[in-house]
């Protein structure tokens, strides 16, 4: 599995939108840096996938995410592939017994996959919103991550590595 965090909050994400010809598009943003966080892991060769949303970052609260996710899959081996956030590296850190990590190389967030779940929540769910406290945003990024944990297909889609296998079937 690999695993990210990704920062949400009440600070305006302004994308592209339609309006007819003509028309300039307004989109409401915000300005006030208030932020939540979502923990994921999945497996980009089944698409399965863990979330849980929690105020902070640190070691404690990472710990708390490796350990749901040991308990939801309590007859698997999880190899965990993540950066090297401080508080992925810090001493207090607790690894479950059925869980093993694996570091990737500094500045490389391209290797992880979790990286195009963000694009995918952003987009999906944030895009263009002003909301009116931080319970709707953690509502709205809990509705998110529960519909994408839901929807296997999609998140393999998204995070699978299907498309450099059939770059290279094609060239053969």
């Amino acid at each position: 599995m690999f695993q990210d965090e990704g920062r949400f909050g009440l600070l305006g994400d302004p994308r592209r939108c339609w309006a007819p010809k003509g028309v300039r598009p307004i989109v409401g943003a915000r300005l006030l840096r208030q932020f939540t966080y979502a923990f994921s892991a999945l497996s980009p060769h089944d698409g399965e996938m863990d979330s849980l949303v929690l105020p902070f970052v640190n070691a404690q609260t990472m710990s708390l995410f490796l350990a749901l996710v040991a308990q939801r899959h309590p007859d698997d081996f999880i190899l965990m592939v993540m950066d090297q956030a401080g508080w992925h590296i810090a001493q207090a850190l607790q690894v479950p017994a059925n869980m093993r990590i694996l570091y990737l190389p500094p500045y490389s967030p391209e290797l992880n996959p979790v990286e195009h779940l963000w694009k995918v929540l952003r987009e999906g769910w944030f895009a263009n919103t002003v909301f009116s406290g931080m319970k709707a945003v953690v509502d709205t990024l809990c509705k998110g991550v529960r519909t994408l944990e839901a929807d296997h297909d999609r998140v393999r889609s998204f995070a699978g590595f299907d498309w450099i296998t059939s770059i290279t079937l094609n060239a053969t």
